[in-house]
């Protein structure tokens, strides 16, 4: 059995197929949005050494930010597909995650969108296996997503070894 910790996060997903595959390539490719690829680009030729690195985290945030407001404004809606199943993840790991009801079948891959508290809150594309009714293998997930994921998994962590010793004194 993996090592999970306690986490409540909401999933959304479906069986795999080649529709879905398609969503979940539009998903990472519509994070690497103009402002946040010239900044990539700037940082890899080394132009950023002297920028502070949460202030530009915090520009890419802001200029996201005007561009959902324009689309909002426009009445332009990004459309996701429809998935035909619904729950909480309950617990996480590194590579697996445990959902609270028994919907996954043994080796049967799925599409899933997970609700990422981060900044900026995001759904997070991910491609799993289920290795049980409740348990879940993450087979794929983009670059920045999985960074994100292990980050938001080890603040968990770190909040449960707080409890941990405020509870033993």
């Amino acid at each position: 059995m993996p090592r999970l910790i306690p986490a409540i996060l909401k999933i959304e997903f479906s069986e795999y197929n080649e529709k879905l595959k398609e969503e979940f390539d539009s998903l990472g490719s519509e994070m690497e949005d103009p402002v946040g690829q010239f900044i990539k680009l700037a940082k890899a030729r080394g132009e950023t050494k002297e920028t502070d690195p949460v202030l530009l985290e915090l520009l890419i945030a802001l200029h996201r930010k005007v561009d959902e407001l324009m689309a909002f404004v426009k009445n332009e809606k990004k459309e996701l597909l429809p998935l035909d199943k619904k729950s909480e993840i309950i617990r996480i790991g590194f590579e697996y995650f445990e959902i609270r009801d028994p919907l996954l079948k043994k080796d049967k891959k799925y599409y899933g969108r997970i609700d990422l508290p981060v900044f900026p809150p995001r759904e997070v594309g991910v491609i799993f296996k289920g290795e049980s009714e409740k348990l879940a293998k993450i087979l794929l997930m983009h670059e920045r997503d999985v960074k994100d994921y292990n980050a938001f998994l080890m603040a968990r962590e770190r909040a449960i070894i707080r409890e941990i010793k405020a509870k033993n004194g």
